[in-house]
């Protein structure tokens, strides 16, 4: 007895998948590895931006997200929130950009 082989289904809109299976042979094989951390083309934005946070920029953003909790609690409403975002605002940027820049530096 033998048995029938069973041919691909063609979808509704008449593509089958081994219609993809070719191109993206090619495209794997023609693939090249890529690099990380060898372009320097963002280094000066990066510097400006993490400057900009450790420096005035992120005592004015502290500050401003300080101002927002004392006038929410100004309004008569009290929650933990409006304590906590500022503290979490200042912790944030005080001491996450040298961790992030540290975790990135070190990833890369």
């Amino acid at each position: 007895m033998t048995k029938a082989i069973a041919l691909p289904r063609q979808a509704k809109n008449g593509v089958r998948a081994r219609d993809y299976l070719l191109p993206a042979a090619i495209a794997l094989a023609c693939a090249s590895a890529a690099y990380a951390g060898a372009d320097t083309t963002f280094d000066p934005a990066l510097q400006k931006f993490t400057d900009f946070l450790e420096g005035s920029g992120g005592k004015i953003i502290t500050v401003l997200s300080l101002a927002g909790g004392l006038i929410a609690l100004a309004s008569g409403r009290f929650a933990l929130g409006q304590v906590a975002v500022p503290v979490g605002v200042g912790i944030g940027v005080g001491t996450g950009v040298p961790i992030v820049t540290s975790v990135v530096t070190a990833t890369i």
